[in-house]
């Protein structure tokens, strides 16, 4: 393993490299599996042919569903049911609590916030303006 930033040889545990001080992982100028110059931007490294960017950079499509988190929001919004799909844990707690306590403490004005809270996530999901769930996964349509 190589220092990204000089080119240093680096222990894989260390977490900064001896030479320079970089966290690991950072820089563009070399290659970390030869050590070799690279070519800003370059996408693979024309010494050894690894690949130079990483793909935990890029966004990985998960499991969850545009169109039924869409439809759970506007058909079952109001209780949190698709933020909890999405992984939205905290966000369908509130809701749900908001809507269930809130409703029965402000005579259902709560639970109307509520439903037109999901009723507009739903559009926005369905429309493509909400991307990606809980985990940063992008949604498939």
């Amino acid at each position: 393993m190589f220092c990204k930033n000089c080119g240093a040889a680096m222990d894989p545990n260390a977490v900064v490299c001896v030479k320079c001080g970089c966290a690991k992982g950072t820089g563009a100028s070399f290659c970390p599996n030869c050590g070799a110059a690279t070519s800003p931007g370059a996408a693979v490294c024309l010494n050894c042919g690894a690949a130079l960017t990483q793909a935990a950079d890029q966004p990985q499509v998960g499991d969850k569903s545009k169109l039924v988190a869409g439809l759970l929001a506007i058909f079952l919004g109001t209780l949190g049911i698709h933020n909890f799909y999405l992984g939205y844990t905290g966000k369908a707690v509130a809701q749900l609590l908001v809507s269930l306590i809130g409703g029965i403490v402000t005579c259902g004005i709560a639970t109307v916030a509520i439903e037109i809270w999901a009723l507009i996530e739903g559009i926005m999901l369905l429309c493509g303006k909400i991307t990606v769930d809980g985990k940063g996964n992008l949604l498939k349509d």
